[in-house]
């Protein structure tokens, strides 16, 4: 039995759960069976992007699922070859027709791409998308505070969520502090850091298989509400029932200060895994 999911209401008055579901790799037949597994398992905010061409298989896992559309918020990422006004808004339309949906609950820009420089663009155009009501809340992924700051100089509207790379190995204390100034809530993409060697040893490290055993969890369990913890949601991908399941069953404990400490002090300078630099990260 799920605890109760607590929510975060964004800037723009959009209610979103502590813990989403990471769709990315999740194609075909096999993708719509984990995707409706994870809806009936619990999640409700189901994230998925342009780019991870896989938004129809979303879209039959809301058909096949119990779960009524209403009670879904799905998201999917703008691609930085679209940036331009009309192409944005465009490719947010076929975003839609793939996944058969009327409306998507959150949109964001998947990238800021800032060599092309059009971001902002891209910005105006999911304003606009918004007020056709194409999408109910607009937000960013891996927008650095710099880029973030242009959005709102230039439209004046801050984005309602940030969706970044955030890992033990990365905690980005600075953008998360910056971020909440404008009061955008964060998403944590790759949340163990999994795809990566280095995570091997942090699921297997001693002082976090401590904390797990003092609270019955596992490490996962643990980092994911390390996460938490930290006011960002996590969104974790998982394939199999029985992962789904233990990622989010988190809300039934809470890691003290210095356990959250322990887990904050793999944090490197730079800590990214995989060398993708928002400064400089072109996405295609």
């Amino acid at each position: 039995m799920n605890h109760t999911i607590p929510e975060y209401t964004l800037n723009d008055g959009l209610k979103v759960p502590a813990i989403g579901f990471g769709t990315y790799s999740l194609k075909g037949e096999k993708g719509v069976k984990s995707i409706t597994s994870a809806m009936d398992t619990g999640y409700r905010l189901i994230d998925t992007a342009y780019n991870y061409e896989n938004e129809a298989t979303v879209g039959k896992a809301i058909k096949q699922s119990a779960v009524s559309r209403e009670d879904l918020l799905i998201s999917s990422k703008l691609p930085g070859r679209y940036h331009a006004f009309e192409k944005a808004i465009v490719a947010i339309q076929e975003s839609l027709y793939r996944a058969d949906l009327d409306y998507y609950d959150l949109y964001l820009i998947h990238w800021p791409n800032p060599k092309q420089d059009m971001y902002v663009e891209a910005w105006q155009a999911l304003i606009e998308a918004k007020k056709r009501g194409y999408i109910r809340s607009i937000g960013v992924s891996n927008f650095l505070p710099e880029h973030n700051e242009s959005l709102i100089k230039e439209t004046g509207v801050a984005p309602s969520l940030n969706q970044i790379e955030l890992h033990p190995f990365f905690d980005q204390a600075d953008q998360r502090e910056k971020d909440s100034q404008h009061g955008i809530v964060n998403e944590s993409w790759s949340p163990i850091g999994r795809g990566n060697d280095a995570v091997q040893d942090i699921v297997k490290d001693e002082q976090i298989l401590r904390i797990a055993e003092a609270h019955g969890k596992t490490t996962t369990q643990v980092i994911l509400r390390w996460h938490t913890q930290l006011g960002s949601i996590p969104i974790p991908k998982a394939g199999s029932l029985q992962h789904q399941q233990e990622n989010i069953n988190i809300f039934d404990f809470e890691l003290d200060e210095k356990e959250m400490e322990v887990i904050s002090s793999y944090n490197r300078k730079d800590g990214r895994l995989w060398n993708q630099d928002p400064s400089e990260y072109e996405e295609f």
